[in-house]
C-alpha cells in the first residue's frame, strides 16, 4: 500500500500533524462532498455532513488500520454512513412528527366534535321530551333516565300497568319520530 496517500496522512494526523491533516482534506473533502451529495440529495445538508466526516477524520485517525484498506476507502466508507444515518434520522424525525400530529390533532378534534354531537343530541332529546304528553314524559323519564321497570313506573305514578305501557309505547313512538326529524 505504499501508493496510500491518504493512508500515509492519516498516519501522521493521527499523531497530530495539522500538516497532513491539510493535505489531506484538499485530497478527500471533493469525493466526500460528492458521495454524501449522491446519498442526501441537498447541497445544505451534504456540506454539513462533508463537515461533519471530515471533523471525523481529525478525531478519529488513530481508528484507521491501512491493514484493512485504503484510506480513502475508510474515509469514504465514514462518509457513507454518515450520510445514510442523516437519512434515517430525517426520516425518523419526520414520522415522529408526523405520529405526534395525528395524536395532537386526532383525539382533541374527536373531543371537541364528540362533545359538540353529544350537547346538540341532548337538546334535541329535550325538546323532544317537551313535546311529550305529561304522563308519556313521566314515564319515558322514570323508566330511561332513572331506570326502574314498568311495574315501578305504574307504582310510582299510581296507575295500572296496562296505561302505564300504553303510555310509554305512545311516548317513545313520538320521540322516535321527533328525533327523525319528523313532527313530535
Amino acid at each position: 500500500m505504499a501508493h496510500d496517500l491518504e493512508g500515509k496522512l492519516l498516519t501522521l494526523v493521527a499523531e497530530g500533524d495539522q500538516g497532513a491533516f491539510e493535505e489531506l482534506y484538499g485530497l478527500v473533502s471533493g469525493p466526500v462532498y460528492g458521495l454524501v451529495r449522491r446519498v442526501l440529495r441537498d447541497p445544505a445538508q451534504s456540506e454539513e455532513v462533508a463537515q461533519e466526516v471530515l471533523l471525523e477524520l481529525w478525531r478519529g485517525a488513530p481508528r484507521f488500520d491501512a491493514a484493512k484498506g485504503s484510506g480513502m476507502a475508510w474515509t469514504l466508507t465514514l462518509a457513507h454512513r454518515r450520510a445514510v444515518d442523516r437519512v434515517r434520522s430525517a426520516r425518523a424525525a419526520r414520522e415522529r412528527e408526523e405520529r405526534a400530529g395525528r395524536r395532537a390533532e386526532g383525539p382533541a378534534f374527536d373531543q371537541v366534535v364528540e362533545t359538540v354531537e353529544g350537547r346538540l343530541e341532548r337538546e334535541w332529546v329535550r325538546r323532544c321530551l317537551d313535546a311529550l304528553t305529561e304522563l308519556q314524559r313521566q314515564s319515558v323519564t322514570l323508566a330511561y333516565y332513572e331506570g326502574f321497570t314498568y311495574r315501578e313506573v305504574a307504582r310510582r305514578l299510581s296507575l295500572p300497568l296496562g296505561t302505564v305501557k300504553t303510555r310509554m309505547r305512545d311516548g317513545l313512538l313520538r320521540m322516535r319520530a321527533c328525533l327523525d326529524g319528523g313532527a313530535a
